[in-house]
């Protein structure tokens, strides 16, 4: 592990999730230990029409638990979710509703949508009822940004701000930019995470268009099988997660608990095509090289891998031969699995729920297991946790996003170490 000045270590000490399993980092994780699919008949809107009808909603999901009903109609439903997540991280770092110090406090947020849906139906409002019946703050709900700026808002949180939005790997590259935040000194206290909440007409015909999306209607739960033979896709979803970052030494000049230690982060580039990851998996191997080198630790002291694993054809298999070149013979021996079996992909927020569930594997010492793997592909040979959680002593993990043009991010995970 490379040794860094306590003034440059970065922990995570409090974590906020709602996803397609359940609205808090716990249901989530029970969901996804006990193998439960979050994949069912899209009920947000009338999708009879669609050749897709599933995918990975937020179920019970009530927005005015956290926000005003009137603060809540002047966002989009990313803000809404973000905002959730955001103040279950908060509580959980026994932060309560604002930071110790705004001036040394931030948010990075990833997404990659944004309010568009915001965007979407003003199209719809002035084509049918008109200019005066526009909400006035539509453009502003549309923006990116917003999510990261209505975190800042509700906690006082003044110093560095962004979002970043790289397609897939937007969450993990959100986690991973607010730690380099704290590294340069540019602040204490980070939230970080991402966001997605787009479960929309026009989004699932778009991927449907494209042939990305599981054509599994008449079996939700089964219809995401990353790794197996039988693939055929993804199934599209929302949600978020939002995780407390500090300083080494500020978190514990306070008391906090820490879950994990970021140790590594890389993001880059295959620089090959707008959705096909180049075929020789050439940019995930950077990507995972380099978030190793950044760690300072060698292929075999990882644990497990959190696996991008959409459950398409080609992402699966290049995923699988970017590990085995990377990796070497360890590569048979650690423990991958997806969980977007359970979750599906939440595009933009789909980084961060994964970097959650390998910070619960490192604290429980369970690996949550790679859903409705039954046909074995020769191209995807290597350990994916078939269908049942494993326990497992796990310190060291590797989160993998890799997106649409490109756009890759890793993070490497660590038990807390004095």
């Amino acid at each position: 592990m490379k040794q860094r000045d306590i003034a440059e270590r970065v922990v995570i000490t409090g974590m906020g999730a709602v996803t397609p399993l359940g609205l808090s980092v716990q249901e989530s994780w029970e969901g996804m230990v006990a193998g439960r699919s979050g994949i069912s008949t899209i009920t947000l809107f009338d999708a009879s029409d669609l050749p897709i009808r599933i995918a990975g909603e937020l179920k019970g999901f009530d927005v005015t638990e956290y926000l005003d009903i009137k603060e809540a109609r002047r966002m989009a439903r990313s803000s809404h979710l973000a905002l959730a997540a955001g103040i279950q991280a908060m509580a959980d770092a026994g932060l309560g509703d604002q930071v110790p110090n705004p001036e040394r406090a931030g948010v990075v947020m990833g997404t990659a949508n944004g309010g568009f849906d915001a965007g979407v139906e003003t199209w719809e409002t002035l084509k049918n009822k008109g200019y005066k019946r526009i909400n006035p703050f539509t453009f502003v709900a549309i923006l990116p940004n917003m999510p990261a700026h209505h975190l800042s808002a509700r906690f006082r949180c003044l110093a560095y701000n962004s979002t970043v939005v790289t397609a897939c790997a937007s969450g993990t590259q959100g986690i991973g930019e607010a730690t380099e935040a704290i590294r340069r000194g540019a602040a204490d206290l980070m939230l970080a995470g991402g966001v997605e909440g787009l479960i929309h007409p026009a989004t699932i015909a778009g991927l449907a268009t494209m042939r990305v999306l599981t054509t599994g209607n008449d079996s939700p739960e089964t219809a995401m099988k990353p790794f197996d033979a039988r693939r055929d896709g993804f199934a599209f979803s929302e949600g978020s997660a939002v995780m407390v970052l500090e300083r080494l030494d500020h978190a514990l000049e306070r008391g906090a608990r820490i879950y994990a230690e970021v140790l590594g982060y890389a993001a880059n580039t295959d620089a090959y095509h707008v959705a096909i990851p180049d075929p020789e998996g050439a940019g995930a191997v950077r990507c995972m090289r380099w978030a190793l080198e950044d760690a300072g630790v060698e292929p075999a002291e990882i644990d497990y891998i959190n696996a991008h694993g959409p459950g398409t054809e080609v992402g699966d298999a290049t995923e699988t031969k970017a590990i085995k070149i990377l990796f070497g013979e360890h590569a048979y021996r650690v423990p991958i699995s997806s969980t977007k079996s359970m979750a599906g992909h939440a595009s933009g927020g789909t980084g961060a729920i994964e970097a959650m569930a390998c910070v619960k594997t490192i604290e429980t010492g369970i690996i949550h297991p790679t859903i409705n793997y039954e046909v074995p592909d020769p191209e995807c040979d290597l350990d994916y946790v078939p269908n049942v959680a494993r326990k497992a002593g796990v310190h060291t993990t590797l989160s993998n996003s890799f997106g649409l043009g490109g756009q890759n991010a890793c993070l490497v995970l660590r038990c807390y170490q004095e």
